[in-house]
C-alpha cells in the first residue's frame, strides 16, 4: 500500500514540473518584453516665423496720399512728423500764391476794361496776353495782314485802345506779375512731389528695418521629446521656448 501512494505521488510532481516553464525561459521572457517595448527618443521641433509683419507696399502709399504718414504705420513718426509739416506749409504756400495770382488776374482784367476798353466775356489767355503788346486792335491785325497772319484777326468782339503806351505798360506789368506767381505754383507742386517720394523711401526703409527687428525679437521655438525606457510608459517633455 505505502508503494502505490509513493508512486501516486512521483507521479504527479512530475506532472507538475512538466506545465511550470524553466527559471532560464522565465529570465528569457522577461527580459526580452522590455526589450520589445524599447523605443528610441524622438525629437519633434517647431519653429516660428514672425508674425505681425508690416507691408512697405501700404506705408509708401500711405506716405504718398499724406507723407508721414507711411512712417505712422512703421512706427517711427518721429521723422515721419517732418514730412507731414513740410506738407501742411507747402500747400500752404500753394494756397497762398494761388490765391495772390488770382488776384492779380482780376486786377489786370478789372484795369483792361476801364481803361483799354475791353470786354472781358469769352476771352482766352493769349488774348491778355496780346493786348499788352499793342495799342489796339487795328494796329494788331495790321500786324498780323504784314505777317500772312490772316486767320489770326480780331473781329470787332476783340477790341480794345489804349489810351498812352504808359497805360499798355502799366498793364503789360500787371499781366506778367499775375502770369509769374501762377507759374510759380509749379515749383511748389514739384516739392510736394519730392516731398512725397522722399516720405516714401523713409517709410519703406523704416518698415524694413522694423521687420527685421520683429524677426530678431520675436522669434520663438518649440520641441517635443518623446522618451520610451525600458520598464516605464512613455513620456513626453514639452519645451517651449520664445524671445522679446
Amino acid at each position: 500500500m505505502k508503494k502505490i501512494l509513493l508512486l501516486v505521488v512521483l507521479f504527479s510532481f512530475y506532472s507538475f514540473s512538466q506545465d511550470l516553464p524553466s527559471s532560464k525561459q522565465l529570465l528569457l521572457e522577461n527580459s526580452i518584453k522590455p526589450i520589445e517595448k524599447f523605443k528610441e527618443t524622438e525629437n519633434i521641433s517647431f519653429v516660428s516665423q514672425s508674425y505681425g509683419k508690416k507691408n512697405a507696399g501700404l506705408a509708401v502709399l500711405l506716405s504718398a496720399i499724406l507723407p508721414g504718414m507711411g512712417e505712422l504705420y512703421a512706427g517711427s513718426y518721429s521723422s515721419g512728423k517732418y514730412f507731414t509739416v513740410a506738407d501742411g506749409a507747402l500747400w500752404g504756400v500753394f494756397i497762398g500764391m494761388n490765391s495772390y495770382g488770382n488776384w492779380l488776374q482780376d486786377r489786370y482784367k478789372s484795369y483792361a476794361t476801364s481803361t483799354g476798353g475791353v470786354n472781358t466775356q469769352g476771352k482766352d489767355a493769349t488774348y491778355y496776353a496780346t493786348i499788352g503788346d499793342y495799342m489796339n486792335i487795328d494796329q494788331y491785325n495790321t500786324a498780323q495782314i504784314l505777317g500772312g497772319n490772316y486767320n489770326q484777326m480780331y473781329g470787332s468782339q476783340y477790341y480794345w485802345k489804349w489810351q498812352s503806351d504808359n497805360q499798355r505798360v502799366t498793364y503789360r506789368n500787371m499781366w506778367y506779375s499775375s502770369e509769374q506767381a501762377h507759374n510759380n505754383l509749379r515749383f511748389v507742386v514739384g516739392a510736394l512731389i519730392i516731398n512725397r517720394i522722399i516720405s516714401a523711401i523713409n517709410a519703406a526703409r523704416l518698415v524694413g528695418q522694423y521687420n527685421k527687428k520683429l524677426a530678431d525679437d520675436t522669434s520663438w521655438n518649440m520641441s517635443v521629446r518623446l522618451t520610451n525606457t525600458i520598464g516605464f510608459d512613455t513620456s513626453y517633455n514639452l519645451n517651449f521656448q520664445k524671445s522679446f
